[in-house]
């Protein structure tokens, strides 16, 4: 099973993104990620494409996002020649969720559904043999610095199992409360990929804590 490290760059320095790129870059660390947020779908306004095209240019490690936003599907193509490798999108935002998987698909990129705390696995069910990852929020999502929901092991556990038994071979990501106390159960629980915000960009040292997190 892969141990993937998807470090979110909500959590850092808004003004020194180049040198939270570098350092990632020189960590083990597979994937950045990046939160769009747009203050409808949640309370919190991140950033958007000019930031997803300059992080681009700074890697060459997959640009994993994340669109906690209204209607995604309009923005499928936007985000694809901004450089996404992954797009993820809620199951809570998309109404014709099949034809947005599609549309990612058809733009080139690899497609995620997240589902939120209150959401249940149940939910992606019908798309769930479409999709190359699921994406299970440990907390609510729009804000960065939040305690890890503790019932979402157990949610980690039952996505697998729904996985496996539609014969998908889905990633399934973790993000919300991520941290070198928990990691071990997330990756016991089943997943294969944690965004870590705080964990990384708030430790004295982001590659140690990537390393920390992967050796859990």
């Amino acid at each position: 099973m892969p141990r993937i490290i998807s470090p979110s760059f909500l959590s850092a320095d808004f003004l020194h993104l180049g040198a939270a790129a570098d350092s990632v870059n020189s960590s083990r660390a597979e994937w950045f990620h990046l939160d769009v947020m747009d203050g409808v779908f949640v309370p919190n306004i991140s950033f958007g494409l000019p930031v997803v095209k300059a992080l681009r240019r700074a890697t060459d490690k997959i640009l994993d996002v994340h669109l906690m936003i209204v209607q995604p599907e309009r923005y499928v193509a936007d985000f694809r020649a901004a450089g996404a490798d992954y797009l993820t999108v809620h199951v809570e935002a998309s109404t014709h969720l099949h034809r947005t998987i599609e549309a990612i698909h058809d733009a080139g990129m690899r497609a995620g559904i997240a589902l939120n705390p209150g959401t249940p696995v149940c939910s992606m069910e019908e798309v769930a043999a479409m999709v190359d990852m699921v994406l299970i929020m440990s907390v609510d999502p729009g804000f960065g610095g939040q305690r890890f929901i503790a019932s979402s092991l157990d949610k980690i556990s039952r996505t697998k199992d729904l996985l496996l038994r539609k014969g998908s071979s889905a990633l399934i990501q973790v993000d919300g409360g991520v941290n070198a106390e928990n990691a071990a159960q997330l990756f016991a629980a089943g997943a294969d990929v944690l965004v870590a915000g705080n964990a990384v960009f708030g430790a004295a040292d982001s590659v140690a804590a990537i390393q920390q997190l992967i050796e859990a």
